[in-house]
């Protein structure tokens, strides 16, 4: 198994921890980070629906409550909707909402590096790489800001 393959395999892991009972759809997402460590998160949903949080915003929450925000290297999102008896199964591919975009493009910016997304269905092996530039592009991060990569 390649390391893509790995995170892929994370991420859908991570999917089967959803919390969505509202929405039905579970979304589980993996980070690695420069040291080949994963980092997962899943879908947590509330009952006020503003309050739901996404797998990617989990898993990169994680990852700068462990200090390695800026160790980010790639991030997998797999994702769909859940059976009656809660599986997700299928060969759609989700990508990532604009929220979990422009969080995307701070991972990247802070750790002054490019980042792998990849986008992969629940089952078999359907998978595109994207860019943060081609998720979000004119985006507005810390750059903008002032602030340099690796520094807060």
């Amino acid at each position: 198994m390649n390391a893509t393959e790995e995170l892929i395999g994370a991420a859908r892991k991570a999917m089967i921890h959803a919390h969505a009972p509202y929405s039905r759809f579970a979304v589980g997402a993996a980070v690695r980070l420069t040291d080949g460590q994963i980092v997962t998160g899943c879908n947590f949903e509330n009952a006020s629906y503003g309050l739901s949080l996404c797998a990617e915003t989990v898993a990169l929450a994680t990852v700068n409550a462990q200090g390695r925000f800026v160790d980010v290297e790639a991030i997998a999102v797999v994702g769909g909707a859940m059976g009656a008896d809660g599986a997700v199964t299928g060969d759609a591919i989700v990508t990532p909402c604009g929220r979990c975009r422009q969080i995307m493009n701070e991972a990247e910016q802070m750790a002054g590096r490019a980042l792998a997304i990849y986008c992969a269905a629940p089952e078999g092996h359907a998978l595109v790489q994207h860019s943060v530039a081609e998720l979000l592009p004119h985006a507005f991060g810390p750059r903008d800001l002032g602030i340099l990569p690796g520094k807060s």
